[in-house]
């Protein structure tokens, strides 16, 4: 079956009446050169399971488990359920899990799916829910080592930007202490049925086996991250002032001790920078 056809597509959808849901921000990809390329490199292959969220008509689904020893993909739209049961039925490594991939327990998921394999994450994820994802993903501490995947291209330049530039948010941060993150490719809006109005690009992030700060520390650390980029256009005194009620007077210090200007934002600060000066603030 075809999954990339449009013909096919929009048969298999209208014996199901299916409608999409702009509340669930479904794009179905209908290039067939994506789906493949999605799979090379997000470690699809064999010694690996793939957690898949969100799954479409199965397209993305069908070329992972041509690859991997076992897909587990789980989707919030019951609807696709009928769906994915014909489109998949071939397979036998594929198990699909109608839940809120934000309310699961994916430690649990991952223990009872994946025994004795290595896990990555591959998902062609909704425009609407792009950073709350990646960052629960990561701040899970789950045992995957990579999560390759689509995002609107805008998200893509921001999740890939240097720290310490103006294109970093906290969202760069965030997958820069958890990880490396690089882009793979750019996909076209026209890729995807229906056409959504924005680009879209495919990005890997590679994540650390070890952590830089211990718990504590790391809360505190992304607490300062997240309160100075909702305010990133004032200083960092400002903003930290005003979000988490530290006196100014002990931001101004902690800048001194490292050398940075009392007028410093939180974009002009590299990670290392950004990591000692939380260190500075937390004593």
């Amino acid at each position: 079956m075809n999954l990339t056809n449009i013909g096919t597509v929009r048969d298999i959808l209208a014996r199901h009446g299916f409608s999409f849901s702009k509340g669930l921000g479904q794009n179905f990809i209908v290039n067939p050169d994506i789906c493949p390329k999605i799979a090379e490199n997000g470690n699809a292959q064999e010694g690996f399971g793939v957690l898949e969220i969100g799954t479409g008509i199965g397209v993305l689904t069908a070329e992972l488990a041509k690859r991997a020893d076992k897909v587990t993909a789980v989707e919030i739209d019951a609807r696709l359920l009928p769906i994915l049961a014909e489109t998949l039925e071939d397979f036998d490594n594929v198990k699909i899990i109608n839940e809120d991939v934000m309310k699961c327990d994916l430690h649990k998921l991952i223990d009872d799916e994946f025994s004795g394999l290595r896990v990555a994450v591959c998902a062609n994820l909704p425009y609407y829910i792009t950073s709350p994802i990646i960052m629960m993903l990561l701040e899970n501490r789950l045992p995957i080592e990579s999560i390759t995947v689509m995002v609107q291209k805008e998200a893509a330049q921001r999740l890939c930007a240097k720290v310490g530039t103006r294109d970093s948010g906290a969202i760069t941060v965030g997958v820069n202490y958890y990880g490396t993150v690089k882009k793979l490719f750019d996909v076209s809006r026209g890729s995807f049925m229906p056409a959504p109005n924005v680009d879209s690009a495919v990005i890997r992030i590679d994540l650390n086996t070890e952590h830089r700060l211990d718990e504590e520390s790391e809360h505190f650390f992304f607490k300062v991250v997240k309160a100075g980029f909702s305010q990133r256009r004032k200083t960092l005194a400002n903003s930290l002032s005003s979000v988490m009620g530290l006196p100014k007077e002990k931001v101004y210090s902690a800048l001194k001790e490292l050398g940075l200007p009392e007028a410093a934002r939180i974009e002009q600060l590299d990670m290392e920078q950004l990591i000692a000066f939380s260190a500075e603030l937390q004593k």
